[in-house]
């Protein structure tokens, strides 16, 4: 599956990361926006993060935002949707990609990180390397 492009706004970029890139893959859109069209906000963004915990020690964050970006975060739009990273997220998801994955046993948002050396079975947490 192939990411879509990355296009990020003028938004102040922190140090050390201005290349720092994330991507979503079509299919990912495409739910964003259907999830976005049925919560009745379309104008929403998908905030995402890391946050310290589970068995391998982070787990991911995904967040619907109505709210505009926080001074520190980094702006991704994909096709109309805008997506929120922190700076200190952005260390662990540069390079990502979020897709929409759906199989007979669970059905929803994925990342795929580049930088993730373990996962835990449930695939919601993971170790860095």
């Amino acid at each position: 599956m192939e990411p879509s492009t990355t296009v990020s706004s003028d938004a102040p970029r922190p140090a050390g990361l201005a290349g720092a890139s994330f991507s979503l893959t079509p299919k990912a859109i495409a739910m964003a926006k259907s999830r976005f069209q049925k919560r009745g906000t379309p104008d929403a963004a998908l905030r995402l993060g890391v946050r310290g915990g589970g068995c391998s020690g982070f787990n991911y964050v995904i967040e619907f935002s109505d709210d505009p970006p926080r001074e520190r975060d980094r702006v991704f739009e994909f096709d109309g949707v805008r997506v929120y990273i922190d700076k200190k997220s952005l260390v662990y998801l540069a390079g990502s990609v979020l897709d929409w994955e759906s199989t007979l046993m669970q059905q929803g948002f994925k990342f795929r990180n580049p930088q993730e050396s373990a996962s835990c079975g449930c695939g919601h947490s993971f170790t860095v390397r």
